[in-house]
């Protein structure tokens, strides 16, 4: 069966009719891997066995069902996911975000998208914060487990303690100690599991992703203050703040999202930063309540070495993510790449080398690009002169048609995750970009000169 899609790959490395996959991880990445590998075999009436073992029910409130994530979608994963046949319901996507308004020492603006593709999506992360959001509400690692069940997947609420071989067959150990032997491992475990250590011996070409501790917390404020103090926008903040790189504020139906990324952050760090104007002007009385939950969870910052081997591959977070933003879309990416090519090529690792590494690789390029463009908004964090002028520019942008808001647009998808870094340094070199920018840099650091000699004159 299929020979014909194999590349002349050897039998024992073929997924042949009645072959058993097993899934360690029902996040996103473990979820959408189990949803394409069940309806790509379908469609070529190739029959599997698909087996996914996650502990969490994402049922429960708080970190028993959370998957420490922002929680944020793009429009155009909306659509990329509606065409695949999965459907968010309006249970999942709490709300949809269509402007943000960035928040500086030097002032404010809100920011439209430049277009329906380039909306976002807020999705609870898990089943939500400590405190239950509702019977209605449906945490996004919930849906798509469930999507996954649908497809014939096999759920497993065990946790795994190991993988080893057998025969030349990877074998998963249950912490109750029970083996199964698959022909296929998907690892999708992220990068904040215990287990992803332990589950990184089982190939020794793999090594896991870096990574970089973050600050997420859930504040309970209910419908009728989210709606009046942060409405359908997402708030971000460039504020000078040491080892602060970014952060966000996102309205999920009766609660708001905090999202800190940055070096080495710590209670003192999130206190600061908490305690600065900008942020507690967000808040009703310009007063921060307690959260509801938080936690400090890690993030891949840097793709895993080589995360495939015979018969095993690594997914999402274990293997490679797009930079600070879109984790979702990355899970997405790299899972039907990796049941891609299992279904239609072979599971060996000349075959993911072939396949699923330009994924990863893509992935990798853009990065290094992201890490270009994180270092021009780090340098505006620090340099007041640079605020003024970015802030001046995009005030002005908001009347101009769509395809000339080249900062504003920029900035949203830096700060969304819409569009692929490398596209956003491209636009950066159109010629009206950077004599714009220099009129306005000059122009807001004069007009803020005139407004602090006048404050001196007439206190």
């Amino acid at each position: 069966m299929l020979t014909s899609l194999l590349d002349g790959q050897a039998d024992d490395c073929v997924l042949a009719d009645g072959a058993r996959i097993g899934i360690v991880g029902g996040g996103p990445a473990g979820s959408f891997f189990a949803y394409f590998v069940s309806r790509m075999a379908a469609s070529t009436g190739l029959g599997l066995r698909v087996d996914l073992f996650e502990p969490r029910h994402f049922t429960h409130a708080g970190p028993a069902g959370c998957n420490h994530c922002g929680g944020v979608v793009s429009e155009s994963l909306v659509q990329l996911l509606a065409a695949e046949g999965i459907v968010l319901p309006a249970g999942v996507v709490q709300r949809g975000i269509d402007t943000y308004v960035l928040h500086m020492d030097v002032g404010e603006v809100s920011i439209e998208a430049a277009s329906l593709q380039k909306r976002i999506a807020a999705v609870y992360r898990g089943n939500g914060p400590r405190e239950p959001p509702g019977a209605e509400v449906c945490g996004f690692d919930r849906f798509m487990i469930d999507l996954a069940a649908s497809m014939g997947a096999r759920i497993h609420r065990q946790a795994v303690s190991g993988i080893r071989w057998r025969e030349g067959r990877p074998e998963i150990v249950t912490v109750d100690g029970k083996c199964s032997t698959y022909e296929l491992v998907a690892v999708a475990v992220g990068v904040n599991s215990r287990s992803l250590e332990s589950l990184a011996r089982a190939a020794v070409p793999y090594a896991p992703p870096a990574t970089m501790k973050t600050f997420i917390c859930e504040f309970h404020l209910g419908r009728e203050a989210v709606e009046q103090h942060l409405g359908s926008s997402m708030h971000v903040f460039l504020l000078d703040l040491p080892r602060l790189e970014f952060a966000a504020l996102i309205p999920k139906g009766e609660f708001a999202t905090l999202c800190m990324l940055g070096q080495d952050i710590d209670e003192a760090l999130v206190a600061q930063f908490l305690s600065a104007p900008q942020v507690a002007g967000c808040f009703p009385g310009s007063v921060v309540p307690p959260p509801a939950c938080h936690c400090f969870p890690r993030i891949n910052v840097r793709a895993a070495v080589q995360p495939y081997a015979d018969r095993i591959v690594w997914l999402g977070d274990s293997s490679a993510c797009k930079l600070y933003k879109d984790g979702i879309g990355s899970a997405y990416k790299t899972a039907k790449s990796a049941a891609t090519t299992a279904v239609f090529h072979g599971v060996a690792a000349s075959d993911f080398d072939r396949r699923f590494r330009r994924e990863c690789d893509t992935l990798r390029r853009d990065n290094s690009i992201a890490r270009l463009i994180f270092a021009a908004t780090k340098l505006i964090q620090k340099a007041k002169p640079l605020r003024h002028g970015v802030l001046r520019m995009v005030q002005r942008e908001q009347g101009r048609p769509a395809q000339r808001r080249h900062m504003s647009n920029m900035l949203w998808d830096v700060f969304t995750g819409s569009a692929p870094y490398g596209d956003i340094l491209l636009r950066s070199c159109h010629p009206e970009f950077p004599a714009q920018f220099a009129w306005n840099l000059a122009a807001g650091n004069a007009t803020a000169a005139l407004r602090a000699v006048h404050r001196r004159w007439h206190p």
